[in-house]
């Protein structure tokens, strides 16, 4: 198939903010891979997205990928003229979120008789929409992905969306870059990276913002460090300078159990030394970190919120806890932190969940079945 992948925003790369935050997006991050899985498998692909910078050239390819910059203002009628002339043989269209400018590739795959695959984190809310036109035509798409049972009932109550046109499928993860790590594996990165051999490990891997829920962090480990003095915090990610010394000076004060590592290209050796992820996070549609931290045999507690529900199932993998209750997330760290076995059981349990239902090979497997049939649907008619 020659597939058209439209996502707002594609960067090769990392991008930060001026304040040093992460910002490139999950739907960036997951475009990028999708794309080179999806090519993997025979298909091409071609990538249209905003041209942002002057720089930057309007086409050009990248690793097989084919990517189209669209410039402003002129993106409805470039995409219009592309999708009809240099595009044309394009099969299907598969967009990630709802860029303003896909609306034309909607309204062209109509005219052309085309299926339209719209992939969804949220934002179910605009398919009530009566005065954006643009937002009532994403509701013209033949087939809807949601990352979430969450999503899924959103695009089913307020979006009014049929439940036949709907599928859960998630954006998946390379569960071959996080292995378990062997008890050997894990001293050795505990040594490499100075952190004590007996202590029990609690891992956060965010951007570290309100919407992450860190502040909760911050409230809950006087209590965990006063239970068990021997337990460190990694916070890896990325934040604001002011939240970051924060917490240095938190760590201060407790012992210096709480090492702010800041952003990293690969995470992978984090998760390989934790002994439990914690996620108190506000919103989230499916977390990819959480899939990671899972991979590498982690047990989590998380907010019961989204796609960390879809994930962690309630005592097998770890434990999901209202957002924002600083003493529930206590309880279940306390509870975790002071059981070993439980812990390698629940890890046991999330790594193989995880490769089960997540791994890249399975969820562009059920992708590229989709799109698939979706053009077949389309010839058939």
């Amino acid at each position: 198939m020659k597939i058209g992948l439209f996502v707002k925003d594609f960067a090769i790369g990392k991008k930060f903010s001026k304040d040093g935050i992460p910002t490139k997006s999950g739907a960036e991050f997951h475009a990028e891979n999708h794309a080179k899985q999806l090519m993997r498998l025979g298909h091409h692909v071609t990538i249209m997205t905003k041209k942002r910078y002057f720089f930057t050239k309007a086409r050009e390819n990248i690793d097989g990928i084919d990517l189209v910059r669209l410039h402003e203002p002129s993106r409805g009628l470039e995409i219009i003229l592309r999708l009809l002339t240099t595009h044309r043989d394009i099969d299907t269209f598969y967009i990630l979120g709802t860029p303003k400018f896909a609306v034309w590739a909607i309204l062209v795959a109509q005219l052309l008789h085309k299926p339209v695959t719209l992939s969804l984190t949220g934002n179910y809310e605009i398919f009530q929409s009566r005065k954006n036109w643009r937002m009532r035509v994403f509701s013209m798409c033949d087939h809807y992905l949601a990352l979430s049972k969450e999503i899924r009932h959103g695009l089913l109550q307020q979006g009014g969306i049929p439940a036949d046109k709907i599928t859960v499928l998630g954006q998946g993860i390379a569960t071959a870059r996080f292995p378990v790590p062997s008890a050997a594996q894990k001293l050795a990165l505990r040594r490499k990276y100075r952190l004590p051999a007996e202590a029990v490990i609690v891992l956060f891997c965010a951007r570290v913002v309100y919407d992450k829920g860190i502040d909760t962090a911050e409230k809950i480990w006087p209590v965990i460090h006063a239970r068990f003095p021997r337990a460190h915090f990694l916070v890896v990610g990325g934040g604001k300078n002011d939240i970051l010394d924060d917490l240095r000076n938190l760590s201060a004060e407790q012992d210096n159990t709480i090492h702010v590592i800041g952003e990293v290209d690969d995470p992978s050796e984090y998760y390989q030394m934790a002994d439990l992820y914690f996620f108190p996070s506000r919103h989230e549609g499916l977390p990819t970190t959480l899939m990671e931290a899972m991979s590498c045999g982690l047990p989590s507690v998380v907010s019961d919120i989204g796609g960390c529900s879809d994930l962690v199932e309630e005592g097998k993998s770890g434990y999901r806890v209202e957002a924002e209750d600083v003493a529930g997330f206590a309880e279940k760290l306390i509870a975790l932190l002071g059981d070993a076995e439980r812990r390698k059981l629940m890890g046991q349990y999330a790594a193989a969940f995880v490769r089960k239902k997540h791994d890249y090979q399975q969820v562009i497997g059920r992708l590229e079945e989709m799109l698939s049939r979706g053009v077949q649907s389309r010839e058939k008619k």
